[in-house]
């Protein structure tokens, strides 16, 4: 079982649907394989896009899938999503 899934948002950053999309199957496919940690890199820039993410995060269906999120210790441009 791998320790982390690390999910990049650079290639679909344009498409608010693909970005949900990328962001909800990391979530599911690292709930699936039982992996504790889930790294989503959306980049640094002006942070409309972490903030993105965080709204996805939030959805009801999707809280009960982790215990916690939080920005990567001293990178802005990390959020890391610690799965139940």
């Amino acid at each position: 079982m791998p320790e982390k899934l690390t999910v990049d948002l650079h290639p679909v950053y344009r498409s608010d649907r693909d970005i949900d999309t990328a962001v909800r199957n990391g979530l599911f496919r690292a709930a699936g394989q039982k992996v504790p940690l889930l790294e989503i890199i959306p980049g640094k820039g002006s942070g409309k896009l972490r903030d993105r993410v965080l709204a996805t995060l939030k959805q009801p269906h999707l809280k009960k899938l982790y215990k916690r999120v939080e920005l990567a210790p001293g990178n802005d441009g990390k959020v890391l999503v610690h799965l139940r």
